[in-house]
């Protein structure tokens, strides 16, 4: 809309003005105005909606827009794509190492594996179903595993994993499960515990929290065998740690490990099946860019059973409804999150909380607390011995308690989408109602943005519901934890999707495959035939819309998907008038055109197209196949010879589609989307 930052994939940051009007021609298109630094202004034409994406970084960064002509914005880019060479080169290296390494296959015969996954409660979603295939399929190859897992919590990342963990039990090998902190630690030794009550693995838990003595005995049952499984934090990556035959890892939030342990953990990989679970969706473009490289699964569908989260925006001094809201969860022996995102007042808040539910244990958590203090607090809530949990933002995206049910979330219009999103999370993992309330201060102002933002909350509390709209910004965040922290920086540099293009061209020069243009996308045909290409304000007066059917054009590779495009505007807004016709007519032209090798056409002498060429013998070979005559008249120049009689404009521009369309009748052309909504 209006006012956001973009990317130009020329010029760098601007701010986006709206579509206009070209006043300076009479037959014209539209055109996207773009603000650059000191006020100067660029009219980009329509149909090159391509060079331009909203801009979106990994966070934490302030935003300076470009100037005009002075190659910053190129340079920027130069440095990030040597960066990102640099990592796809490294993700190559580790991958060669696992395909030389010797690998632990694993056998898949044993009827008890099968037991085991049966006896799971609920049924696998499609997405589940999907991502257990892969990593059996990776645990029966003889090299080593390295898959992604993402998915949010309670979505089914534990289940999975317990089940590779089961294989390589049953295969003769030990299972080591790495975790950030303590609290995740015996967490997970929890739920792993009672996953595996009644199959006879013997599990242990290595951490701080576990007694010195204990520490020495379960590390000398790991050395001589006597150990299945392990969970515990970085101490299992010390050196007086050794398993007898570790033959799996499975790393829960890997980011969150510091340098010199990621380290060793990536020697491990070279040596061990490793499985890595994440809260954080990675998006899925970024997938496909590291398609070779990186195994990723993603689980995005709810479980069966999974209710909606009832989510509300109130006054925080609504006392009467607070009182309420938590009498109601306590009463059912459930439990209660309330975030305060502010340390000085953390306190006060919390006695405020206790007035309202005075027979109610309440424990505090921030992040400024010693670990002495606040670990004892996390536990007490994490163990159901305390009722209310009043913290900070640190409630960490893994922590899955199923009891807790309800979550306050003060000062809520200070929160990005995302981030309120993830809070909610926290919530509604069982099958009990949760609820969520939004609580803003009353008698102050809101700014739009923040309305907007939390009626957005409000409003996508189904399950599955927007949930690209909600994600967006978490996913950049996922990019930046899966690539690193210095890579999140070049994100923010130049933008997450000139980002991702730069690194899928990286790997594809790395893997020595051909790529179609510079940037990774499809060469263009800028053309010129002096025909009104527009979607008037008058047609279709919301310019998001406008902006939503301009991609949509620029999607079209086919005569049949711009026929279908076309017909699908007609039914939703009526019959299109014949500038928007020829407008999606131009966006399928500078598509098919420049795959011919035309990098530009333009009207001259007579009844003649000069064109400049990318590919001469593109061009003649589509000279045969469209049976029109061409001539070269330079090294990348030449003129393409129209039918007599043909006149300038709108009848040029349907003899060059009834051209493109004999040409591409003989082909299947590939599905369309054609809803006007998507971008």
């Amino acid at each position: 809309r209006t006012g956001d930052l973009v990317i130009h994939a020329i010029h760098g940051l601007a701010k986006f003005q709206g579509i206009g009007a070209n006043p300076e021609k009479e037959d014209s298109q539209d055109i996207l105005l773009l603000e650059f630094a000191n006020n100067a202004t660029l009219k980009s034409p329509a149909s090159r909606v391509d060079l331009i994406e909203r801009y979106i970084g990994a966070g934490g960064s302030t935003h300076k827009l470009d100037r005009l002509g002075s190659g910053a914005f190129a340079r920027r880019k130069k440095k990030v794509a040597e960066a990102v060479e640099d990592i796809a080169a490294e993700m190559l290296d580790v991958q060669a190492q696992r395909e030389m390494g010797s690998g632990k296959a694993m056998p898949t015969s044993d009827p008890s594996q099968h037991e085991f996954e049966e006896s799971f409660q609920w049924d696998d979603t499609p997405d589940q179903a999907s991502a257990m295939q892969e990593i059996h399929r990776d645990l029966s190859a003889p090299r080593a595993m390295d898959r992604l897992l993402c998915g949010d919590v309670g979505y089914g990342k534990t289940e999975l994993a317990a089940r590779a963990i089961f294989r390589a039990v049953l295969s003769g090998y030990q299972a080591a499960v790495l975790v950030p902190t303590t609290i995740l630690a015996e967490q997970h030794a929890r739920s792993l515990a009672e996953r595996f009550s009644n199959w006879g693995l013997e599990l242990q838990h290595l951490s701080r929290l576990v007694p010195p003595k204990k520490r020495k005995e379960v590390i000398k049952a790991l050395e001589q065998g006597k150990v299945d499984v392990v969970i515990g934090t970085h101490r299992i990556l010390s050196r007086d740690v050794n398993f007898k035959n570790l033959g799996l890892v499975v790393i829960d939030e890997e980011q969150r490990f510091g340098v010199s342990h990621k380290e060793t953990l990536k020697k491990k990989r070279a040596q061990v099946d490793v499985l890595t679970l994440t809260a954080t969706p990675i998006p899925r473009t970024l997938h496909m860019a590291l398609a070779g490289i990186r195994d990723i699964s993603s689980l995005e569908t709810a479980p069966s059973g999974r209710l909606e989260i009832h989510t509300e925006i109130r006054h925080r001094e609504d006392d009467p409804l607070l009182r309420k809201a938590l009498e109601r969860e306590l009463n059912r022996g459930g439990q209660v999150f309330f975030v305060h995102n502010r340390v000085r007042t953390l306190k006060k808040t919390m006695a405020r909380i206790q007035k309202l539910a005075p027979h109610a244990k309440i424990v505090c958590g921030h992040g400024q607390m010693d670990p002495g203090e606040l670990e004892p607090a996390m536990l007490a809530f994490v163990r159901g011995e305390a009722d209310i949990l009043c913290s900070t933002t640190i409630i960490e995206s893994g922590l899955d308690i199923s009891n807790a049910n309800t979550i306050f979330i003060d000062d809520a219009h200070r929160y990005g989408v995302a981030d309120l999103h993830q809070l909610r999370g926290r919530v509604g993992r069982g099958d009990r109602p949760a609820w969520c309330y939004l609580l803003t201060p009353r008698g102050k102002p809101l700014s739009n943005d923040a309305k907007r933002r939390l009626k957005a909350v409000e409003e996508l509390r189904y399950l599955g519901a927007g949930y690209q709209i909600a994600m967006r910004d978490l996913e950049i965040r996922g990019a930046g934890n899966l690539l690193g922290a210095e890579q999140s920086g070049h994100i923010n540099a130049v933008g997450y999707e000139t980002y991702r293009r730069l690194l899928k061209k990286a790997v594809a020069k790395l893997r020595k495959e051909t790529q179609q243009s510079e940037d990774g996308s499809s060469p263009v045909c800028d053309l010129a035939l002096g025909v009104s290409a527009a979607l008037p304000a008058s047609y279709i007066a919301d310019e998001e819309t406008r902006l939503a059917l301009l991609r949509n054009f620029d999607s079209t590779r086919s005569s049949q998907e711009l026929a279908t495009t076309l017909a699908g505007i007609c039914e939703q807004f009526g019959p299109p008038p014949k500038e928007a016709e020829s407008l999606g007519a131009i966006f399928f032209l500078k598509h098919f055109l420049g795959r011919n090798g035309f990098s530009a056409i333009q009207p001259g002498d007579k009844e003649r197209l000069l064109c400049s060429l990318r590919d001469h013998a593109k061009v003649l070979e589509f000279s045969k196949n469209g049976k029109f005559e061409f001539r070269k008249t330079g090294i990348r120049r030449g003129v393409w010879v129209l039918p007599k009689g043909l006149r300038k404009g709108a009848e040029t521009l349907k003899y060059l589609l009834d051209v493109a369309a004999s040409c591409q009748s003989s082909r299947t052309p590939r599905k369309s989307n054609t809803t006007a909504g998507k971008q």
